[in-house]
């Protein structure tokens, strides 16, 4: 991706080195529940407000590698890339586009949804309309989800504002209203048409940014390596060697690509209706 000498934007907080709340215990169960979270998970409320335990405190001196000085600089320019493009959509919409916050920690950090560890991965909290990164999970990607590219971080950023622009349609309150009606298999599917959702979403700035020339050769193909990287069922077959369909909370792999590629190819809000079909 283009992204160098580029603007950058100044909704970013960095809370690098600061002092956090850290969880302590929990168990094994809190572990599996967290990692379905680090698979880009986009409201963790339910998992941080459910986490127990005692909490502790404290503050480690930080010192900025180059490198994360220059992803620092890269996130930076991708969520002002998405401010651009989201605030052109909903202008094309006669709606005005408010942009969130990128918050930067390490570790652990507190949001409006909870506390939380790195170990959840990026989040976005609708509570405080902000997103979370520890810069770390750029390795995983690479190592862990066999995802390399800075595209590919990309798409985690973008899928992450795609749940915001959800929150600024109201379509995060209209889940939150949901969750104490269903059972919780019937409530997966739901959770799985909002991840598909913001994956569109993801796509849908993509192709904006294609459009403008900013995208390299091969980007288009690590951001679809990353969507596929992250879908329930590749998942669980790297974690436990079989897949259960109605756990599902995100969506297949190929779920993920594809509504991700139609976001690239169709640009708009309209195109984006993962809930068809259901009482929504």
């Amino acid at each position: 991706m283009k992204w160098r000498g580029r603007r950058e934007s100044s909704n970013v907080e960095d809370r690098r080195g600061m002092s956090g709340t850290a969880v302590v215990g929990g168990g094994i169960g809190t572990v599996v529940i967290a990692l379905v979270v680090l698979f880009l998970g986009g409201d963790p409320s339910e998992l941080l407000g459910s986490i127990t335990g005692g909490e502790t405190s404290q503050s480690l001196p930080y010192e900025e590698t180059e490198q994360e000085r220059e992803l620092a600089d890269f996130v930076s320019v991708v969520l002002a890339d998405t401010e651009d493009v989201w605030s052109d959509v909903f202008a094309e919409e006669g709606m005005t586009y408010e942009d969130p916050t990128l918050v930067m920690y390490t570790g652990s950090v507190q949001s409006a949804c909870g506390s939380a560890s790195s170990a959840v991965g990026p989040f976005y909290c609708p509570g405080d309309e902000k997103l979370y990164i520890d810069l770390s999970f750029y390795d995983e990607l690479k190592s862990k989800f066999q995802a390399p590219g800075d595209f590919a971080m990309a798409y985690v950023i973008a899928h992450e504002v795609g749940h915001h622009v959800q929150k600024q349609l109201g379509t995060s309150d209209k889940m939150n209203a949901l969750r104490n009606r269903l059972s919780k298999e019937e409530y997966n599917k739901y959770s799985v048409r909002l991840e598909l959702q913001a994956d569109y979403y993801a796509g849908v700035w993509a192709g904006r940014a294609k459009q403008q020339n900013l995208l390299e050769e091969g980007d288009l193909e690590e951001a679809l390596t990353a969507a596929s990287a992250v879908g329930d069922d590749t998942i669980q077959k790297r974690s436990q060697g079989y897949v259960v369909p109605e756990s599902f909370t995100h969506g297949t792999s190929k779920q993920r690509q594809d509504w991700f590629y139609k976001g690239f190819k169709n640009g708009t809000i309209e195109g984006g209706n993962t809930f068809s079909g259901l009482n929504f």
